[in-house]
């Protein structure tokens, strides 16, 4: 009818699986490696919102032109600039790593988005967003945000053993992988040590961090850690250790079940572990994904590389249970190698 599509966009970004990262400093190469895993597993359409400084702006632009269209079709991409709308902006920066805060600042910013997954730039995806973002249906009516425990282990989590400031359960919580309801976090009173009554999330953030600013070490993951103490069961749906996979997990033994059972469904190298010896298994992923030629056969240019590579790290705990790092991903390639099959032959069957 006459005039009814007002908004042309509409149903692509409802369409959308929408991925935020925040990309400060010599990040660039890690976060192309992030998009480029999800873009090589997912199903449905994927719109990026990269957070970046604007000098690394036009070297992103550049880079994922240069994907092959087939993927290149599969995303749209969005660029933003680094931004704080409440406080100072300069304290917001300082706070642990550079741009870190600004994760904290996504259901400001976003505001026409309803949904969305957030993750740090040294996480890769073994497996398609698809099924990440399926847990959003797995919300009760009043949950807003899912993360992963930061260990599984009390006696040997960081929060149990350390933290000055309020936390989430017993281990308190990973901010590395975090899916979220915006139009949630936008419309809700959060309780708080501030007032007696609710704030909203803008209204809290700044008033939050300067209570605590003294007694929190790793900034803004701190304050979601303060923010969920406060408002737990009602607010928050935690996922399995599977869906935050880091070192922590295996380089003491392995110690998430979920990932045993099931295989790794994002791996999250936090410490450098990507670029440096002491992680082997993590470092093998990350280089294989990095080097994979796009159009080539996954089996032969990604899985078989990574099992030869999985052989020079079984000296190490994670590298003794590789079953773990390569479940899913074999998994997903079987499904994608079944799909183009199926495609292939329907295609032929036509004629």
């Amino acid at each position: 009818k006459p005039g009814e599509q007002k908004h042309p966009k509409e149903p692509s970004s409802l369409q959308c699986m929408h991925l935020a990262v925040v990309a400060c400093g010599d990040r660039l190469e890690e976060t192309l490696i992030m998009l480029k895993s999800a873009v090589l597993f997912s199903n449905r359409r994927l719109c990026f919102h990269i957070f970046a400084e604007d000098s690394l702006k036009p070297e992103f632009e550049k880079k994922l032109k240069e994907w092959p269209s087939s993927y290149t079709k599969k995303f749209e991409s969005n660029f933003y600039p680094i931004t704080f709308s409440v406080g100072n902006a300069q304290e917001w920066k300082k706070l642990f790593k550079p741009c870190a805060a600004q994760r904290l600042f996504l259901p400001v910013i976003l505001k026409d988005v309803d949904s969305l997954l957030y993750v740090d730039t040294d996480v890769l995806f073994l497996r398609p967003i698809d099924d990440i973002w399926h847990l959003l249906k797995e919300f009760n009516s009043t949950q807003l945000a899912a993360m992963a425990p930061e260990h599984e282990i009390p006696k040997i989590g960081w929060y149990s053993r350390f933290a000055r400031h309020p936390y989430y359960g017993t281990t308190g919580l990973n901010s590395g992988v975090m899916l979220m309801n915006l139009t949630r976090i936008r419309s809700t009173q959060f309780k708080n040590s501030l007032i007696p009554g609710g704030l909203t999330w803008e209204e809290m953030l700044y008033p939050l961090y300067q209570k605590y600013k003294n007694y929190i070490t790793w900034g803004d993951q701190d304050l979601l850690n303060i923010i969920f103490y406060f408002n737990p069961a009602e607010c928050l749906y935690v996922f399995p250790c599977q869906w935050n996979y880091r070192p922590d997990h295996c380089m003491y033994g392995s110690n998430c079940r979920g990932a045993e059972q099931d295989g790794v469904s994002i791996l999250h190298g936090n410490r450098g572990v990507y670029h440096d010896d002491k992680q082997p298994t993590f470092r093998a992923l990350y280089e294989v994904i990095r080097d994979f030629p796009f159009e080539d056969n996954l089996f032969q240019s990604l899985y078989y590389p990574l099992q030869s590579k999985f052989l020079d790290t079984v000296h190490t705990l994670c590298g003794r249970i590789p079953q773990v790092f390569l479940k899913q991903i074999e998994k997903t390639m079987k499904k994608v190698y079944e799909n183009r099959v199926i495609v292939y032959l329907g295609a032929n069957h036509r004629y």
